[in-house]
């Protein structure tokens, strides 16, 4: 059984960058469904063991993969925000930053439009690849598609309308800008400290 997470912020801490409304409903309702369908699906399935029935096991196992990713990727992303007090990345995360992506602005160049051609139910995310041993951003689909294996996510954004839709409507350039006010890297940070970098396959 997964647990919701309690956000780390009050409910209005992200103003006016994104606001109340959008956060509540967001974390109260779509978020909590992720957390409890995936529960659900994890009952079904030792139900299924428990009874030697196997018949929905194809159904059972997509949903685990789209419901459980998207509960993960809901708490990074929530996780990865925090108020507009500047924070930013450690020396050695901007200096890998440097090396991949040529510079910070580079980065924040990519990130930026990567996400706005996301697809409509997608993500974006920088991520470490311990098989590459470099940075990468990566968009992904229906929280679990188009991804790495073995990649680290260490910032993520929700690019499903759900998440910006009450807000910035069809402005989704908006939306990305003013995720950049909100980026709380001291988290970011903290992930990028606890992966090894070194990690082999």
């Amino acid at each position: 059984m997964i647990n919701k997470i309690d956000l780390p912020y009050p409910v209005d801490a992200l103003e006016p960058y994104y606001n109340k409304e959008t956060l509540v409903l967001h974390y109260d309702i779509l978020y909590s469904g992720y957390v409890d369908n995936t529960n659900k699906t994890e009952e079904k399935l030792k139900q299924a063991r428990d009874t030697n029935d196997f018949k929905n096991i194809k159904c059972l196992e997509k949903d685990l993969s789209f419901l459980g990713s998207g509960a993960i990727l809901h708490e990074l992303f929530f996780t990865s925000m925090g108020p507009a007090i500047p924070t930013s990345p450690r020396v050695d995360l901007m200096k890998q930053i440097n090396i991949d992506f040529s510079s910070f602005d580079k980065f924040k160049m990519q990130f930026t439009e990567s996400s706005k051609v996301v697809e409509a139910s997608g993500w974006n995310l920088l991520v470490w690849v311990p098989a590459f041993k470099k940075l990468e951003i990566l968009q992904c689909e229906k929280h679990q598609n188009l991804t790495l294996w073995g990649c680290v996510p260490l910032l993520v954004l929700d690019m499903w309308e759900h998440s910006y839709y009450l807000q910035y409507k069809t402005n989704r350039a908006d939306y990305i800008n003013a995720f950049w006010n909100i980026i709380n890297w001291n988290i970011v940070n903290k992930r990028w400290n606890n992966i090894d970098k070194q990690a082999n396959i």
